[in-house]
């Protein structure tokens, strides 16, 4: 049974509202965003299927940005409130609670950034809210490309972490869409396993090269990898 909250170093995550729990793809997919964001002058940032809130506090950690997190869940978009409100941050965080495929957008982003829906055609839950978080019904990762059409500016960029076996044609679709992949990070969750999530990061524009990696999360004597270290240590607790 997952824990009811999750503490990190700055701020904490109460869950027991909410179907999806934080996991260590989430956390490693909100640090590396976080990193790679700050990068670069940013005013705003929409954060699509928000949940607890998690991906949107990592990210303010590290950046001054306006963030917008829409959640279609009523418990989750509670739950999120909770967490933004009790956050150092919480000035510049706000759950927008709706379907964001019938909202028109109050703002452009410069970024949007999505932990979305993972499954089509699996066996799903007797649980509505978890299959809403786990399972594509609701948002597809066809729909995604028109909703970032819709909510970004013309040099906005958006970013998914995906399973690794629907990425390859999840980029396809967007080329096909005048999207571009600029970046792609291949996780493992150790050097035994096979590839699992890919970090995958999207542009209106083509990039001159691209930039693909690979992340192990952890060793093979179970310790977290230095790389998966460097990239969490400002938010784990025990790192």
């Amino acid at each position: 049974m997952s824990n009811s909250y999750f503490s990190f170093k700055q701020f904490h995550i109460e869950q027991d509202k909410c179907a999806m729990k934080v996991c260590t793809d989430a956390c490693l997919f909100g640090a590396f965003m976080a990193q790679y964001i700050s990068s670069t002058p940013v005013n705003t940032i929409a954060d699509i299927g928000t949940g607890t809130g998690l991906l949107s506090l990592m990210i303010a950690q590290k950046n001054n940005a306006i963030i917008h997190a829409c959640e279609i869940d009523e418990q989750a978009a509670l739950q999120a409130t909770q967490n933004f409100s009790s956050s150092p941050w919480h000035q510049r965080l706000t759950v927008i609670k709706g379907n964001v495929l019938e909202v028109k957008p109050a703002t452009i982003y410069d970024w949007l950034v999505c932990n979305p829906p993972f499954y089509e055609k699996s066996l799903k839950s007797p649980h509505s809210n978890k299959n809403i978080a786990m399972h594509s019904g609701r948002l597809r990762l066809q729909d995604i490309i028109p909703l970032c059409n819709q909510y970004l500016t013309r040099q906005g960029r958006f970013a998914l972490l995906l399973p690794y076996q629907r990425t390859t044609s999840f980029i396809a679709m967007a080329h096909q869409n005048n999207f571009y992949l600029a970046y792609k990070l291949d996780v493992k969750p150790s050097p035994k396993h096979h590839f699992f999530r890919s970090i995958c990061i999207f542009s209106k524009t083509p990039t001159p090269v691209l930039l693909e990696e690979t992340i192990t999360i952890k060793e093979l004597n179970n310790a977290y990898s230095a790389p998966f270290t460097a990239l969490l240590k400002d938010y784990y607790l025990f790192l």
